[in-house]
Protein backbone atom coordinates (compact mmCIF):
# COMPACT_ATOMS: atom_id res chain seq x y z
CA UNK A 1 0.00 0.00 0.00
CA UNK A 2 1.39 3.28 -0.88
CA UNK A 3 1.62 5.84 1.78
CA UNK A 4 -1.32 8.18 0.76
CA UNK A 5 -3.67 4.71 -0.16
CA UNK A 6 -6.99 5.31 1.09
CA UNK A 7 -7.43 2.07 3.42
CA UNK A 8 -10.88 2.32 2.75
CA UNK A 9 -11.24 2.65 -0.79
CA UNK A 10 -12.77 -0.55 -3.21
CA UNK A 11 -10.97 -0.93 -6.71
CA UNK A 12 -15.07 -1.75 -7.61
CA UNK A 13 -18.11 -0.40 -5.38
CA UNK A 14 -20.10 -2.96 -4.62
CA UNK A 15 -23.93 -2.47 -4.72
CA UNK A 16 -26.33 -4.79 -3.29
CA UNK A 17 -30.05 -5.21 -4.30
CA UNK A 18 -30.96 -3.42 -1.11
CA UNK A 19 -29.06 -0.54 -1.43
CA UNK A 20 -30.54 -0.50 -4.99
CA UNK A 21 -34.04 -0.46 -4.34
CA UNK A 22 -33.35 2.10 -1.42
CA UNK A 23 -32.34 4.52 -3.94
CA UNK A 24 -34.98 3.66 -6.61
CA UNK A 25 -37.90 3.84 -3.74
CA UNK A 26 -36.61 7.88 -3.88
CA UNK A 27 -39.13 7.92 -6.79
CA UNK A 28 -41.72 7.17 -5.08
CA UNK A 29 -43.34 9.96 -2.96
CA UNK A 30 -44.54 8.99 0.70
CA UNK A 31 -42.65 5.12 -0.11
CA UNK A 32 -41.13 5.26 3.50
CA UNK A 33 -39.57 1.86 3.59
CA UNK A 34 -42.36 0.07 2.17
CA UNK A 35 -41.53 -0.38 -1.12
CA UNK A 36 -37.99 -1.59 -0.22
CA UNK A 37 -39.61 -4.00 2.38
CA UNK A 38 -41.90 -5.40 -0.75
CA UNK A 39 -38.92 -5.99 -2.59
CA UNK A 40 -36.81 -7.87 -0.04
CA UNK A 41 -39.36 -10.25 0.10
CA UNK A 42 -38.99 -11.34 -2.99
CA UNK A 43 -35.14 -11.14 -2.85
CA UNK A 44 -35.45 -13.69 0.27
CA UNK A 45 -37.60 -16.17 -1.51
CA UNK A 46 -35.32 -16.03 -4.27
CA UNK A 47 -32.91 -17.21 -2.00
CA UNK A 48 -34.48 -20.17 -0.52
CA UNK A 49 -35.62 -21.47 -4.15
CA UNK A 50 -32.20 -21.48 -5.42
CA UNK A 51 -30.94 -23.12 -2.35
CA UNK A 52 -33.78 -25.81 -3.29
CA UNK A 53 -32.74 -26.05 -7.23
CA UNK A 54 -29.28 -26.30 -5.98
CA UNK A 55 -30.03 -29.46 -3.96
CA UNK A 56 -32.70 -30.90 -6.41
CA UNK A 57 -30.62 -33.64 -7.11
CA UNK A 58 -29.80 -34.44 -3.65
CA UNK A 59 -33.64 -34.38 -1.93
CA UNK A 60 -36.57 -35.60 -2.81
CA UNK A 61 -38.35 -32.81 -4.71
CA UNK A 62 -37.89 -33.87 -8.00
CA UNK A 63 -40.70 -35.44 -10.54
CA UNK A 64 -44.69 -34.62 -10.26
CA UNK A 65 -46.60 -33.51 -7.21
CA UNK A 66 -49.44 -35.40 -8.74
CA UNK A 67 -51.88 -32.03 -8.65
CA UNK A 68 -52.78 -30.36 -11.50
CA UNK A 69 -53.08 -26.81 -11.19
CA UNK A 70 -55.27 -24.40 -12.73
CA UNK A 71 -53.75 -24.06 -15.99
CA UNK A 72 -54.47 -27.32 -16.53
CA UNK A 73 -50.60 -28.58 -15.96
CA UNK A 74 -49.14 -31.16 -13.84
CA UNK A 75 -47.27 -29.83 -11.00
CA UNK A 76 -43.79 -30.38 -10.27
CA UNK A 77 -42.21 -30.84 -6.56
CA UNK A 78 -40.50 -27.85 -7.58
CA UNK A 79 -43.61 -25.83 -8.13
CA UNK A 80 -45.40 -25.99 -5.12
CA UNK A 81 -42.78 -25.63 -2.96
CA UNK A 82 -41.65 -22.72 -4.64
CA UNK A 83 -45.05 -21.59 -4.22
CA UNK A 84 -45.29 -21.87 -1.05
CA UNK A 85 -41.69 -20.03 -0.38
CA UNK A 86 -42.91 -16.79 -1.88
CA UNK A 87 -46.58 -16.99 -0.70
CA UNK A 88 -44.58 -17.11 2.85
CA UNK A 89 -42.41 -14.22 2.06
CA UNK A 90 -44.52 -11.99 0.66
CA UNK A 91 -47.40 -12.57 3.03
CA UNK A 92 -45.91 -11.40 6.23
CA UNK A 93 -45.26 -7.84 4.11
CA UNK A 94 -47.91 -4.90 5.64
CA UNK A 95 -47.94 -3.07 2.29
CA UNK A 96 -49.10 -6.47 0.23
CA UNK A 97 -52.76 -6.87 -0.01
CA UNK A 98 -53.37 -9.03 -2.63
CA UNK A 99 -50.86 -12.42 -3.87
CA UNK A 100 -51.21 -14.16 -7.30
CA UNK A 101 -49.90 -17.22 -8.11
CA UNK A 102 -50.01 -19.19 -11.44
CA UNK A 103 -50.16 -22.38 -9.53
CA UNK A 104 -53.26 -21.20 -7.25
CA UNK A 105 -56.77 -20.71 -8.50
CA UNK A 106 -57.58 -18.20 -6.86
CA UNK A 107 -55.69 -15.10 -5.42
CA UNK A 108 -54.87 -14.45 -1.78
CA UNK A 109 -56.23 -11.65 0.72
CA UNK A 110 -53.94 -11.10 2.76
CA UNK A 111 -53.89 -9.03 6.27
CA UNK A 112 -57.81 -8.41 6.25
CA UNK A 113 -58.27 -6.07 4.12
CA UNK A 114 -55.99 -3.36 6.00
CA UNK A 115 -55.82 0.21 4.56
CA UNK A 116 -52.44 -0.05 4.89
CA UNK A 117 -52.10 -2.87 2.10
CA UNK A 118 -51.29 -1.21 -0.77
CA UNK A 119 -49.91 -3.08 -3.68
CA UNK A 120 -50.37 -6.89 -5.51
CA UNK A 121 -47.76 -9.13 -6.35
CA UNK A 122 -48.23 -11.22 -8.74
CA UNK A 123 -45.49 -14.22 -10.03
CA UNK A 124 -44.91 -17.34 -11.62
CA UNK A 125 -43.34 -19.75 -8.41
CA UNK A 126 -40.76 -21.42 -11.05
CA UNK A 127 -41.34 -21.10 -14.92
CA UNK A 128 -40.32 -24.43 -16.48
CA UNK A 129 -40.24 -26.65 -13.45
CA UNK A 130 -40.22 -29.54 -15.71
CA UNK A 131 -36.69 -29.05 -17.29
CA UNK A 132 -35.46 -29.19 -13.52
CA UNK A 133 -34.87 -33.02 -13.66
CA UNK A 134 -32.39 -32.47 -16.98
CA UNK A 135 -30.47 -29.26 -15.03
CA UNK A 136 -32.09 -26.70 -17.57
CA UNK A 137 -32.19 -23.41 -16.00
CA UNK A 138 -35.49 -22.29 -14.69
CA UNK A 139 -36.85 -18.83 -12.84
CA UNK A 140 -39.25 -16.91 -11.13
CA UNK A 141 -41.32 -14.31 -13.08
CA UNK A 142 -43.17 -11.40 -10.64
CA UNK A 143 -45.08 -8.44 -11.18
CA UNK A 144 -46.03 -5.21 -8.43
CA UNK A 145 -49.10 -3.25 -8.98
CA UNK A 146 -50.36 -0.33 -6.83
CA UNK A 147 -54.10 -0.97 -5.70
CA UNK A 148 -56.05 1.82 -7.70
CA UNK A 149 -57.57 4.61 -5.44
CA UNK A 150 -61.21 3.46 -6.63
CA UNK A 151 -60.68 0.09 -5.46
CA UNK A 152 -62.39 -1.66 -2.78
CA UNK A 153 -60.45 -3.47 -0.05
CA UNK A 154 -61.84 -6.85 -0.85
CA UNK A 155 -62.15 -6.50 -4.41
CA UNK A 156 -59.06 -8.39 -5.72
CA UNK A 157 -59.99 -8.30 -9.27
CA UNK A 158 -59.98 -4.63 -9.27
CA UNK A 159 -56.23 -5.05 -7.70
CA UNK A 160 -55.13 -7.48 -10.41
CA UNK A 161 -56.76 -6.87 -13.69
CA UNK A 162 -55.13 -3.73 -14.67
CA UNK A 163 -53.61 -3.02 -17.94
CA UNK A 164 -49.68 -4.10 -18.20
CA UNK A 165 -48.58 -0.13 -18.32
CA UNK A 166 -49.80 0.45 -14.51
CA UNK A 167 -47.20 -2.35 -13.31
CA UNK A 168 -44.75 -0.08 -11.10
CA UNK A 169 -42.21 -2.82 -10.97
CA UNK A 170 -41.53 -6.27 -12.72
CA UNK A 171 -38.74 -8.63 -12.82
CA UNK A 172 -37.59 -12.31 -12.66
CA UNK A 173 -34.87 -14.61 -11.71
CA UNK A 174 -32.74 -16.74 -13.30
CA UNK A 175 -31.50 -20.48 -11.36
CA UNK A 176 -29.02 -21.11 -14.06
CA UNK A 177 -25.31 -21.80 -13.70
CA UNK A 178 -25.33 -18.62 -11.42
CA UNK A 179 -28.64 -16.79 -10.08
CA UNK A 180 -30.15 -13.73 -11.47
CA UNK A 181 -31.94 -11.82 -10.15
CA UNK A 182 -33.34 -8.58 -13.01
CA UNK A 183 -36.27 -6.22 -11.86
CA UNK A 184 -37.25 -2.93 -13.67
CA UNK A 185 -39.36 0.45 -11.79
CA UNK A 186 -39.64 1.70 -15.11
CA UNK A 187 -35.67 3.36 -14.52
CA UNK A 188 -33.92 1.44 -16.11
CA UNK A 189 -33.46 -2.97 -16.21
CA UNK A 190 -30.70 -3.62 -13.75
CA UNK A 191 -29.54 -7.32 -12.85
CA UNK A 192 -28.38 -8.48 -9.98
CA UNK A 193 -26.29 -12.03 -9.58
CA UNK A 194 -25.80 -13.68 -6.06
CA UNK A 195 -22.92 -14.08 -4.21
CA UNK A 196 -22.73 -17.20 -2.83
CA UNK A 197 -19.43 -16.17 -0.65
CA UNK A 198 -21.72 -13.23 1.41
CA UNK A 199 -25.28 -14.37 0.21
CA UNK A 200 -26.48 -11.21 -1.38
CA UNK A 201 -27.73 -10.26 -4.88
CA UNK A 202 -24.86 -7.62 -5.86
CA UNK A 203 -25.00 -5.09 -8.89
CA UNK A 204 -23.50 -6.99 -11.88
CA UNK A 205 -25.84 -5.90 -15.00
CA UNK A 206 -26.33 -2.07 -14.70
CA UNK A 207 -28.94 -0.46 -17.11
CA UNK A 208 -29.51 -3.67 -19.40
CA UNK A 209 -29.71 -2.98 -23.37
CA UNK A 210 -31.09 -4.81 -25.77
CA UNK A 211 -28.74 -4.95 -28.72
CA UNK A 212 -31.08 -3.74 -31.84
CA UNK A 213 -30.43 -6.94 -33.61
CA UNK A 214 -29.07 -10.43 -32.46
CA UNK A 215 -28.24 -13.43 -34.03
CA UNK A 216 -30.86 -15.56 -32.90
CA UNK A 217 -34.15 -16.17 -32.85
CA UNK A 218 -36.29 -18.33 -30.03
CA UNK A 219 -39.45 -20.31 -30.88
CA UNK A 220 -40.76 -23.61 -30.43
CA UNK A 221 -39.96 -25.09 -33.96
CA UNK A 222 -42.39 -28.17 -33.71
CA UNK A 223 -45.69 -25.84 -34.05
CA UNK A 224 -44.39 -24.22 -37.09
CA UNK A 225 -47.25 -26.19 -39.34
CA UNK A 226 -49.62 -24.78 -37.30
CA UNK A 227 -48.61 -21.04 -36.81
CA UNK A 228 -50.47 -18.96 -39.14
CA UNK A 229 -48.66 -18.00 -42.90
CA UNK A 230 -47.55 -14.63 -41.08
CA UNK A 231 -45.67 -15.97 -38.53
CA UNK A 232 -44.15 -18.82 -40.61
CA UNK A 233 -43.03 -15.93 -43.22
CA UNK A 234 -40.95 -14.04 -40.30
CA UNK A 235 -39.12 -17.02 -40.14
CA UNK A 236 -38.22 -17.67 -43.04
CA UNK A 237 -37.01 -14.24 -43.48
CA UNK A 238 -35.35 -14.61 -40.13
CA UNK A 239 -33.22 -17.72 -41.64
CA UNK A 240 -32.64 -16.58 -45.13
CA UNK A 241 -31.25 -12.66 -44.17
CA UNK A 242 -33.54 -10.89 -45.27
CA UNK A 243 -33.36 -8.86 -42.31
CA UNK A 244 -29.78 -7.95 -42.45
CA UNK A 245 -28.20 -11.36 -41.20
CA UNK A 246 -28.84 -14.92 -41.46
CA UNK A 247 -30.65 -15.70 -37.99
CA UNK A 248 -29.71 -18.94 -36.30
CA UNK A 249 -32.15 -20.75 -34.33
CA UNK A 250 -32.21 -21.03 -30.06
CA UNK A 251 -34.74 -22.56 -27.70
CA UNK A 252 -33.99 -23.78 -24.19
CA UNK A 253 -37.64 -24.28 -23.56
CA UNK A 254 -37.77 -22.23 -20.12
CA UNK A 255 -39.46 -19.08 -21.14
CA UNK A 256 -37.13 -16.65 -18.35
CA UNK A 257 -33.66 -18.47 -19.59
CA UNK A 258 -34.71 -17.50 -23.64
CA UNK A 259 -35.99 -14.30 -23.06
CA UNK A 260 -32.93 -13.35 -20.40
CA UNK A 261 -30.44 -14.55 -23.37
CA UNK A 262 -32.54 -12.44 -25.71
CA UNK A 263 -32.58 -9.19 -23.62
CA UNK A 264 -29.22 -9.82 -22.83
CA UNK A 265 -27.83 -10.82 -26.80
CA UNK A 266 -30.82 -9.25 -28.95
CA UNK A 267 -32.85 -11.47 -31.05
CA UNK A 268 -36.35 -12.71 -31.53
CA UNK A 269 -38.31 -14.45 -28.74
CA UNK A 270 -41.98 -15.42 -29.97
CA UNK A 271 -44.85 -17.52 -29.13
CA UNK A 272 -47.08 -17.78 -32.07
CA UNK A 273 -50.57 -19.51 -31.74
CA UNK A 274 -51.07 -22.46 -32.39
CA UNK A 275 -54.54 -25.30 -32.99
CA UNK A 276 -54.39 -26.12 -29.74
CA UNK A 277 -53.69 -22.15 -28.16
CA UNK A 278 -55.18 -19.75 -30.76
CA UNK A 279 -54.47 -16.87 -28.17
CA UNK A 280 -51.00 -18.22 -27.68
CA UNK A 281 -49.51 -19.83 -24.51
CA UNK A 282 -47.91 -17.73 -22.24
CA UNK A 283 -50.12 -16.18 -19.44
CA UNK A 284 -50.80 -13.11 -20.02
CA UNK A 285 -50.71 -11.90 -16.19
CA UNK A 286 -48.09 -13.77 -14.83
CA UNK A 287 -45.49 -14.06 -17.82
CA UNK A 288 -46.27 -11.40 -20.73
CA UNK A 289 -46.85 -8.14 -18.57
CA UNK A 290 -44.00 -8.79 -16.18
CA UNK A 291 -41.53 -9.35 -19.15
CA UNK A 292 -42.74 -6.08 -21.20
CA UNK A 293 -41.47 -3.69 -18.38
CA UNK A 294 -37.89 -5.59 -18.61
CA UNK A 295 -38.23 -5.41 -22.64
CA UNK A 296 -40.19 -1.98 -23.51
CA UNK A 297 -37.61 -0.44 -20.56
CA UNK A 298 -34.60 -1.75 -21.74
CA UNK A 299 -35.52 -0.55 -25.40
CA UNK A 300 -36.66 2.96 -24.13
CA UNK A 301 -33.09 3.31 -22.70
CA UNK A 302 -31.99 3.11 -26.36
CA UNK A 303 -35.34 5.31 -27.51
CA UNK A 304 -35.93 2.83 -30.29
CA UNK A 305 -37.86 0.09 -30.78
CA UNK A 306 -37.43 -3.18 -32.70
CA UNK A 307 -39.95 -6.10 -34.18
CA UNK A 308 -39.10 -8.52 -30.77
CA UNK A 309 -40.97 -5.59 -28.68
CA UNK A 310 -43.87 -5.14 -30.61
CA UNK A 311 -45.80 -7.51 -29.14
CA UNK A 312 -45.35 -5.72 -25.90
CA UNK A 313 -46.53 -2.84 -26.76
CA UNK A 314 -49.72 -4.34 -28.33
CA UNK A 315 -50.21 -5.78 -24.98
CA UNK A 316 -49.40 -2.33 -22.82
CA UNK A 317 -51.76 -0.42 -24.58
CA UNK A 318 -54.64 -2.04 -26.39
CA UNK A 319 -57.65 -4.34 -25.15
CA UNK A 320 -55.53 -7.46 -24.90
CA UNK A 321 -54.05 -6.76 -21.30
CA UNK A 322 -55.46 -8.20 -18.15
CA UNK A 323 -57.58 -5.08 -17.57
CA UNK A 324 -60.12 -7.04 -20.44
CA UNK A 325 -59.71 -10.40 -19.64
CA UNK A 326 -59.38 -12.97 -16.95
CA UNK A 327 -56.00 -13.54 -14.73
CA UNK A 328 -55.26 -17.25 -16.83
CA UNK A 329 -55.77 -15.55 -19.94
CA UNK A 330 -53.12 -16.18 -22.34
CA UNK A 331 -51.48 -14.75 -25.13
CA UNK A 332 -49.20 -14.48 -27.99
CA UNK A 333 -45.56 -13.24 -27.25
CA UNK A 334 -43.61 -11.51 -29.96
Amino acid sequence: MTPNADPTRTEHRLITVQQHILQEQKRFPGASGEFSWLLSGITLAAKMIQAKVRRAGLSDILGTDGETNVQGEIQQKLDVSANEVLAHCLSVRESIGVLASEENEQPIMVHNNSPAAKYAVVFDPLDGSSNIDVNVSVGTTFSILRRPDEAHLDDHESWLLQPGRKQIAAGYVVYGSSTILVYSVGNGVHGFTLDPAVGAFVLSHPNMRMPDQGKYYSVNEAYCDEFPPRYGEYIDRLRHGTLGHKYGSRYIGSMVADFHRTLLKGGVFLYPPTTDQPDGKLRLLYEAEPRCVSRRTSRWNRARWNASSAGCRANQHSPTNAAGRGESSRTRRF
